[in-house]
């Protein structure tokens, strides 16, 4: 039997539907594909592996939803490309296991409230616990939040000297309690993070789990490069390491 995948919710970025929750199979393998990259309708019928008109009715549902919306192929009016038209906010895994034990009153006395660590500290980490127990998944969300609080805290950290912003940076996270932070420059900027206040104490889930970071980075480098830019978690105490590092990249603006 093949496994569930995990309910998504989308956003309709025009306000006008509200709040989409999707649970079928076939459109939830439409919208991840979709998340990745814009397809052509033969594309995606290609690797949903479902028949024309079967595909043709998920998209026609999604379209009416505000979900996907599509472009005529400029270099072949026949032809349709379809993207989002609304903003990913998380998923819901019913089958996830229940009670993990970084939700439990020992584990949370012993590892913060014995250890003296900031209140604030231990409300994220049991909220963020306890969604995972529960397989809610607001990864996204905490990502656009972090992009929303990197971009408030930029002109107070700016410098234009990029070794010189990121002292300042790196003084913030160890002022406030974040972890220590270290940093290497070179065609990539390599961030790397001590005692993170994330994910420090979550389960071992084998998957990156510092959202909230990578969206102050993003939020952070966006305005320094004035440009968009890629932030990737290549290690994560959630996965086993003894630190999380993060890929920095400044990316060229896409022109259609």
């Amino acid at each position: 039997m093949n496994e569930q995948k995990p309910i998504q919710i989308f956003s309709d970025l025009n306000e006008k539907f509200g709040i989409n929750v999707i649970k079928s199979p076939v459109k939830l393998i439409i919208l991840e594909m979709l998340r990745d990259r814009d397809m052509e309708f033969d594309e995606i019928v290609s690797n949903v592996g479902k028949s024309k008109s079967t595909v043709s009715v998920h998209l026609k549902s999604l379209r009416e939803t505000g979900i996907i919306s599509y472009r005529v192929n400029p270099a072949d009016n026949r032809k349709k490309i379809f993207y989002l038209n609304s903003k990913f906010i998380g998923s819901v895994n019913i089958t996830e296991p229940k009670k993990i034990e970084e939700t439990q009153s020992d584990y949370l006395i012993k590892h913060i409230v014995d250890e003296e660590a900031q209140f604030s500290t231990l409300l994220f980490h049991t909220l963020k616990a306890m969604l995972i127990q529960e397989g809610i998944n607001i990864d996204p969300i905490l990502q656009s939040t972090g992009n929303q609080i990197g971009k408030s805290l930029f002109y107070k950290l700016y410098d234009d000297d990029l070794e010189v912003f990121m002292n300042n940076l790196a003084n913030f996270w160890e002022n406030k309690g974040l972890g220590r932070l270290t940093f290497e420059i070179g065609q990539t900027i390599k961030v790397t993070t001590y005692d993170c206040f994330e994910c420090e104490l979550l389960p071992k889930t084998g998957k990156p789990a510092c959202f909230l970071d990578t969206g102050i980075f993003e939020g952070l480098f966006t305005l320094f490069f004035n440009l968009p830019v890629r932030v990737i978690e290549t290690q994560c105490y959630t996965m086993g390491d003894q630190k999380c590092m993060f890929e920095i990249e400044p990316q060229s603006i896409k022109t259609y």
